[in-house]
């Protein structure tokens, strides 16, 4: 099939060619607005060079505007079999510049996918999106950035400040491993069909320093016991750890305070000295 980018039939003509009804099964809310897929491409910063990771492209919307905005590669991700009969005449307007894999997001392993210099630019599936952003903050060191969007809620939960009522494990383990911002939120109009909630674009960038494996289980242990019972008292709440006030005080943090009080260097000095009492 000989095509151009400019000849390729629009999102929607895409959809009813395809069948692709969204599934509720898949998560699948499709964004068809081409504008908005293209901010939401450009989000991710200067694409020229860089492999780019995508999970559930639907018909392709985002995966377009990654291509239009000078990805060197898009590896695409889809559960549909569907989609993935959608995406083919795309790879005939780009070729050799798309890859698209009939998996399932969580059991792929990205970097065998694609070499470096790597990014995450993905209209995530509500229903993986957590769990695909923990199995990758835990190999951030493998990605340039990461943009992502969810639920504004998972969003909002994401780049949450100490103090405030989404502030929990999500925040910690994002904002421990990366420099986490919200940079556009999308009405449930944009979509189709709409979702009954309002998404988000969070833009995260590893740290350029990343824990090593002990340090990070360390991290894990702490924050499962301090917001697993987030209203009581650290002193209470870390008890499953045994000793807790004797690792507060070697954290320098006082026993009365509550777990959404801690900032995130706070939590890693609490990470440290369960590690150097183990020892």
């Amino acid at each position: 099939m000989s095509l151009s980018p400019a000849s390729l039939p629009s999102l929607s003509e895409t959809v009813q060619r395809h069948g692709l009804a969204a599934r509720k099964a898949l998560g699948q809310h499709f964004l068809l607005d081409e504008a908005l897929c293209g901010r939401i491409a450009r989000s991710a910063g200067d694409l020229t060079g860089r492999h780019v990771l995508e999970v559930g492209p639907g018909p392709g919307g985002l995966t377009r505007a990654l291509l239009a905005n000078g990805a060197e590669h898009v590896h695409a991700v889809e559960l549909d079999s569907r989609a993935v009969a959608a995406l083919a005449e795309l790879g005939a307007a780009y070729p050799g510049r798309l890859t698209v894999t009939e998996a399932d997001a969580l059991k792929v392993d990205p970097e065998a996918m694609m070499p470096a210099p790597r990014r995450i630019v993905a209209n995530l599936p509500y229903n993986v999106g957590s769990p695909l952003l923990i199995g990758w903050l835990a190999r951030a060191q493998a990605y340039e950035s990461m943009t992502l969007m969810f639920q504004q809620e998972v969003a909002e939960r994401i780049v949450a400040a100490p103090d405030t009522e989404g502030y929990g494990r999500l925040a910690v383990a994002a904002q421990w491993r990366c420099t986490a911002h919200m940079v556009l939120r999308l009405p449930p109009g944009a979509f189709s069909p709409p979702p009954k909630i309002w998404s988000a674009v969070v833009h995260l960038v590893p740290h350029a320093e990343q824990p090593d494996r002990e340090l990070a289980r360390a991290m894990e242990r702490v924050t499962a016991a301090a917001f697993g019972q987030r209203r009581k008292m650290l002193r209470g709440s870390l008890k499953s750890l045994g000793g807790a006030e004797a690792l507060l005080e070697a954290a320098g943090i006082e026993p009365t305070r509550r777990a959404e009080t801690l900032s995130v260097p706070e939590f890693e000095a609490l990470a440290r000295a369960s590690l150097a009492r183990d020892k």
